[in-house]
C-alpha cells in the first residue's frame, strides 16, 4: 500500500483518517499549513491576503517513509503517522509536532496517545474544536502575540487567550529565538499556551487548521517576511509625527479651540487635536450636536490656519432610539445574538454594535461619516470600542455577517478599519492614519494606529505599556500608542501622579505616536441633560496643567521630538518599506548578542537611539545596557561607551537615560 501523500502543482497533499493535510510554500522561505476534516478546503485566506510572488525554488519529494517540501530556507518533513518537522537551511529544527502515541517507534514510545492535531466534533454543527500540539524547548524565547497586560517580552511559559478586549490586543504571531516566526491564521476564540513540556494553539470552534511558518536568520528577516504576506502600513503623513492634544473630553467647540489657542500662545508645538466621545447627538447617529458643536466646518479652518489637523471619535455603537436603528436592522447591518436580548454594551443607553464585517454595513457607516465629518474637513477618525467591548464577553452569544462571533470574532477590528480606510481611499485621500482601540493580523495596511486602550494611571500600567508596544512592533503593528500618563484615574494635583506622567511623557517622546491622553479626576459634571451634553468631562489634561516644575520639563521634551522628526520620518518610511517596527527590542537590531535577548526594560528607538525609561516612583538612577557591537555616547552628557557593558546612569526627574549609536542618522545634546 503507497504512501498517502500526492502532489499538486506547488502543494504537497496528505489524506489519512479523514483528515486533509496541504502544505504549501507562501512567501520568501516560508510555508503555509492547513488541514481539514474533509476533503475542500475553505476559501478564506484571512489575514495571508497579500500574498507575494513564491521567492526561491520549491522542491516537493516523496518516498517510502515520508514527504518533504522546502521552499528556501525551510522545509518540512512530514512522516507516514502525519507528524510535522520543520527545518531551516542548516538542517536545524526549527519546530516539530509533538505526538505520544505507541507506534512512534522512530522517537519515543508512549502508551499516551495524544495527537498533534486533535479535532472534536462540536455536537450538531460542521465545526470543531481544534487543538494543535508543538515540542516545547525550555530554552527558547518567544515574542509578539500583540499586546497583554502582563508586563513580559518574552511570552515563554505565557497562557494567552486569543480573544479581542479593551487593552487586549490579540495578534497570534510569535517570533522565536530558534530562527522561526509562526502564525496562527485563525480568527476564532481559543488560547495559546507556550508550555515547558509543550505548545498548544487552540481554537474553540472552527472548521480548518491554518497556520503560517517561516524561517530567517535574523528577527529582522523573519518579520520582514511576515509584514510581506500580511501588509504594511501606508506612509505616515508628517503632521501625525507630531504632538496630541487629548484629553476626556472637551464639552464643547469653543473648550477645544481655546486649549488650541492656548499652545499656539505658548509657542508650543501641537500637531493634532482628538474631540473625543459623546460629542454626538446619539450613539449611532454620526453627526455632531449643533448645540455645543455649532461650526465645525469653521472650527477646521481655524485649527488649519494653526498647522493642527482634528480627530473625531467614531463609536461602533448604534443606540436602539438612535435614527439609524431601524434602517440597520432592517437591512442586517447589526452584530446579531444567537441566544437572548440583542444588547451587547449598556453605556449611555442600550446599544448594538454595527456589524463591521458586512460590507453593506461598512459602506453604510462611511456615508453617514462622510456626511457629517468628512463633508466637513475632517479626515481624521478615532476608531474607539474596536474589539467590540461587549457587556459580557460571552462570544457563543454572538454572530456576524461572516459566521459566529467564536468562530470569527478577532477579525472584527481589522474589518472597522477597513471600513474608513477604503473610504477615505475613494476620496482621493493618501497616507491615511486613523486611531484605533484593537487589531488584528493586517489592520496595519489600513492606515491603523493602535493605542493601547483604558489603561491605568501608574508606574505598573507604564511598565506593561513599554512591553506590550514591543511585542505589538514585533507582529507588524509599527504604528502604536498609549494614553500618556494613563487613562483611568490621575489627579493633575497629585504629587505621585505628577512624577509618573512626567516619565510616562518622557517614554512617550519615543513612541511611534507622540500622544497626550487621559480621564483625569475630579471629574467635571455634564453641561446638559442630552446629546452631546450629557455626559462628564474629566479635569485639565494639558501640559500645563501639572505644575511648573512639570510643565518645564515637558515643553523640553516636546521641543525635543521636534527636532527629531526627521529621523522619526525616516522611521516610518522604513516601516512603510519593510515592516520594520519602530520601537524594537535590543536583540532586533543586535542578535548575535545573548544579553540583548535578555534585556526587557529598553527599547531601541529605529537603530539609531536607545531608549531607557524609568517605570518605578522615586527612581532616579538606573542601570542601561548598551549592546555590543556599537559605540554609544550618552545624550545628557556627552560620555562614550563602547559596547558590551552596562552603566549606571543618573536619572533625576527631568532625565531620561538615552544612548545614540556613534556613526548614525541623529546627534543631540539634551
Amino acid at each position: 500500500m503507497g504512501l498517502p501523500f500526492i502532489k499538486e502543482g506547488n502543494c504537497l497533499i496528505r489524506y489519512m483518517y479523514g483528515e486533509k493535510l496541504c502544505i504549501e510554500p507562501w512567501g520568501k522561505n516560508s510555508l503555509r499549513v492547513r488541514s481539514i476534516k474533509g476533503d475542500t478546503f475553505i476559501e478564506e485566506d484571512w489575514a495571508l491576503d497579500t500574498r507575494p510572488a513564491d521567492a526561491g525554488e520549491c522542491a516537493i519529494e516523496i518516498d517510502d517513509k515520508q514527504a518533504t517540501i522546502q521552499n528556501g530556507k525551510i522545509r518540512a518533513v512530514v512522516r507516514d503517522d502525519g507528524m510535522i518537522t520543520f527545518y531551516n537551511q542548516h538542517g536545524k529544527v526549527l519546530l516539530q509536532e509533538y505526538i505520544r502515541n505507541r507506534n512512534d517507534f522512530s522517537r519515543y514510545c508512549s502508551p499516551l496517545n495524544i495527537p498533534a492535531r486533535e479535532w472534536k466534533p462540536r455536537p450538531g454543527g460542521d465545526d470543531y474544536s481544534l487543538t494543535v500540539r508543538f515540542e516545547s524547548d525550555p530554552n527558547e524565547k518567544l515574542y509578539g502575540m500583540g499586546q497583554y497586560q502582563h508586563g513580559f517580552l518574552n511570552q515563554k511559559y505565557c497562557r494567552l487567550t486569543l480573544e479581542q478586549r479593551n487593552t487586549q490586543v490579540s495578534i497570534p504571531f510569535v517570533l522565536s529565538s530558534l530562527g522561526y516566526g509562526f502564525f496562527w491564521n485563525n480568527p476564532a476564540i481559543g488560547w495559546v499556551s507556550f508550555g515547558k513540556n509543550l505548545t498548544e494553539w487552540h481554537a474553540v470552534s472552527t472548521k480548518q487548521m491554518d497556520y503560517w511558518i517561516t524561517a530567517g536568520d535574523t528577527p529582522a528577516e523573519i518579520v520582514e517576511q511576515f509584514t510581506e504576506v500580511v501588509g504594511r502600513p501606508p506612509m505616515m503623513p508628517d503632521f501625525a509625527m507630531g504632538f496630541w492634544q487629548s484629553k476626556l473630553r472637551y464639552q464643547t467647540q469653543e473648550e477645544l479651540l481655546n486649549v488650541a489657542r492656548e499652545y499656539k500662545h505658548r509657542g508650543l508645538p501641537l500637531s493634532v487635536i482628538v474631540i473625543d466621545f459623546f460629542h454626538w447627538t446619539n450613539q449611532g447617529d454620526w453627526k455632531f450636536d449643533p448645540q455645543y458643536w455649532p461650526d465645525p466646518e469653521g472650527m477646521v479652518r481655524e485649527l488649519k490656519s494653526m498647522g493642527v489637523e482634528v480627530m473625531v471619535s467614531i463609536w461602533p455603537t448604534v443606540a436602539k432610539n438612535s435614527e439609524n436603528y431601524e434602517e440597520m436592522a432592517k437591512k442586517d447591518y447589526l452584530v446579531k445574538n444567537d441566544m437572548g436580548i440583542t444588547t451587547h454594551m449598556e453605556f449611555m443607553g442600550n446599544t448594538v454594535f454595527f456589524d463591521a464585517t458586512n460590507p453593506g454595513a461598512r459602506k453604510f457607516i462611511w456615508e453617514k461619516v462622510k456626511q457629517n465629518y468628512y463633508d466637513k474637513g475632517i479626515k481624521l477618525f478615532w476608531l474607539d470600542e474596536a474589539e467590540p467591548e461587549y457587556g459580557l464577553y460571552d462570544f457563543p452569544l454572538y454572530r456576524y455577517y461572516i459566521g459566529p462571533a467564536i468562530q470569527t470574532s478577532n477579525i472584527y477590528p481589522r474589518y472597522f478599519a477597513k471600513a474608513f480606510y477604503d473610504g477615505l481611499k475613494e476620496q482621493g485621500e493618501k497616507d491615511i492614519i486613523n486611531l484605533v482601540r484593537c487589531a488584528w493580523a493586517g489592520s496595519q495596511k489600513y492606515g491603523v494606529l493602535v493605542w493601547s486602550g483604558d489603561v491605568d494611571s501608574s508606574f505598573r500600567g507604564l511598565r506593561e505599556q513599554f512591553t506590550a508596544g514591543l511585542n505589538m512592533g514585533l507582529v507588524g503593528i509599527s504604528w502604536w500608542t498609549t494614553d500618556i500618563g494613563g487613562f483611568l484615574r490621575g489627579n493633575p494635583d497629585d504629587p505621585h501622579f505628577r512624577e509618573c506622567l512626567i516619565r510616562w511623557f518622557q517614554y512617550g517622546v519615543f513612541c511611534p505616536v507622540f500622544r497626550l491622553h487621559g480621564e483625569r479626576l475630579p471629574h467635571r459634571k455634564p453641561i446638559g441633560t442630552s446629546g452631546g451634553g450629557a455626559f462628564f468631562s474629566g479635569a485639565d489634561n494639558e501640559v500645563w496643567s501639572f505644575g511648573e516644575e512639570a510643565y518645564e520639563i515637558l515643553k523640553k521634551y516636546m521641543f525635543l521630538r521636534e527636532q527629531l522628526r526627521p529621523y522619526i520620518k525616516a522611521l516610518m518610511k522604513e516601516a512603510h518599506e519593510k515592516g520594520t517596527p519602530v520601537i524594537r527590542p535590543l536583540f532586533y537590531d543586535y542578535p548575535g548578542d545573548p544579553q540583548a535577548w535578555e534585556v526587557e526594560d529598553q527599547q531601541m528607538f529605529g537603530p539609531d537611539v536607545l531608549v531607557a525609561p524609568v517605570m518605578y516612583e522615586n527612581m532616579r538612577r538606573r542601570p542601561v545596557y548598551l549592546p555590543k557591537g556599537s559605540t554609544w555616547k550618552n545624550a545628557h552628557t556627552g560620555e562614550i561607551y563602547e559596547g558590551g557593558c552596562t552603566v549606571d546612569c543618573d536619572a533625576p526627574l527631568d532625565v531620561i537615560p538615552l544612548f545614540l549609536r556613534q556613526g548614525g542618522q541623529v546627534d543631540f545634546r539634551i
